[in-house]
């Protein structure tokens, strides 16, 4: 399980909190999930340690295939492989693919619901100096209309790892996007995870924060300083956003009345896309969008981008309170 409330508040103000890349519970991830299945393959575009295969590649020479820097035959070529029995994880920044690939992941992966894995490396602004072109803020939004496609964004490199785990077990194609920065890990090897199924991290009546990635954590440092200001914050980690755990994002509804999503992503077409076109169907409700505002990225530390775009704990606070304000206003 997640720790304590009061345990998980003291350790979120902790400086001395372990903090790992993401994308290195993929790393971990994949390896184990190739000893337990031998039909898991990696399939990388050139950048072999950026997306932490070069662990893998040691391992299992034989089960490790570079295509260049070709991001659509990446795609393309992972099709047949699966189509063959095996279980390719392809790989490259998120920028590029799914990005460059869109065309090659709806038709060759996702129109023949083949058992492709797709993971997005370097994922929103944690790729920070390299600037727009290599900031994926979109890729999201981009997958989420594609039928059969399993999308998950992980909080935490422990949560990545579990996911890379879970994705290999589950038949179809998925999108996993992992960050280049390292973030804090605050979730333990206790922590419940299954795809669709999102967990609550904080109870609360007055707003409910629904966050996915790293942004989480963040979400839980705003929510933790909220109680000294009165407010009492729900969180809720949604690391799938398709399926979108519709019970949760209810419940959430129900109880709070008030909803502030956070995601490292465009505002438009992401999570929080996902949460307002449900509840518009079902319970429409007050809504709050954290994430970027329809710009495009810029090159920085991730820090200053954080809080450029108005993704940082003093954004969200902010925005749980526009939305706090709203609902009472009624």
């Amino acid at each position: 399980m997640i720790r304590t409330e009061a345990k998980l508040a003291m350790d979120l103000l902790d400086s001395k909190i372990a903090q790992k890349p993401t994308r290195d519970g993929y790393g971990t991830g994949v390896i184990a999930a190739a000893e337990k299945d031998p039909n898991v393959v990696v399939v990388c575009a050139d950048l072999t340690e950026s997306t932490r295969n070069l662990d893998f590649k040691k391992k299992f020479p034989e089960r490790f295939i570079q295509v260049g820097v070709h991001e659509q035959f990446l795609a393309a070529g992972a099709a047949g492989l699966a189509m063959g029995g095996k279980i390719p994880f392809i790989t490259s920044y998120a920028m590029f693919c799914p990005g460059r690939a869109w065309e090659m992941v709806r038709t060759n992966i996702c129109l023949n619901d083949v058992n492709v894995k797709i993971i997005g490396s370097h994922a929103g602004v944690s790729v920070g100096p390299d600037g727009a072109t290599h900031q994926a803020i979109e890729d999201i939004a981009i997958m989420r209309p594609i039928p059969n496609i399993t999308i998950i964004a992980p909080c935490d490199a422990v949560e990545a790892e579990k996911a890379t785990l879970a994705i290999a077990e589950f038949k179809g194609p998925c999108y996993v996007r992992f960050a280049r920065e390292k973030t804090p890990v605050f979730t333990t090897a206790e922590t419940p995870f299954e795809i669709g199924k999102a967990t609550t991290f904080r109870s609360g009546k007055d707003v409910a924060i629904i966050a996915c990635g790293p942004l989480v954590h963040n979400a839980l440092l705003a929510a933790e300083e909220l109680v000294e200001e009165g407010l009492d914050v729900m969180v809720v980690n949604s690391h799938t956003i398709k399926p979108l755990d519709e019970k949760a994002v209810l419940h959430a509804a129900e109880t709070c009345d008030a909803i502030v999503t956070v995601e490292e992503h465009q505002i438009t077409g992401g999570l929080g896309g996902a949460v307002a076109e449900y509840l518009a169907k079902v319970r429409p409700t007050i809504q709050e969008f954290v994430g970027v505002p329809n710009v495009f990225g810029e090159s920085g530390s991730p820090v200053e981008l954080i809080s450029r775009f108005g993704m940082d704990v003093p954004a969200i606070k902010k925005a749980v309170k526009k939305a706090h304000k709203r609902k009472t206003a009624r």
